[in-house]
């Protein structure tokens, strides 16, 4: 959790790996996710139908 919010603040990618472990591990951080990719979609990462996808 601390991690998602770091990355909100300074606009730094966690990585695909580890929001993809967190989508699995809990539905709040899921929803945390999805806020933090649309306010960052230079990242190249969405949830497409609940699964994360990477576009590069």
């Amino acid at each position: 959790m601390e991690k998602l919010k770091m990355a909100s603040l300074v606009g730094k990618n966690p990585g695909f790996d580890f929001l993809q472990q967190c989508c699995h591990d809990d539905p709040a951080l899921r929803l945390m996710i999805k806020k933090l990719l649309a306010k960052f979609p230079q990242w190249g990462i969405a949830i497409v139908d609940g699964v994360l996808v990477d576009w590069e």
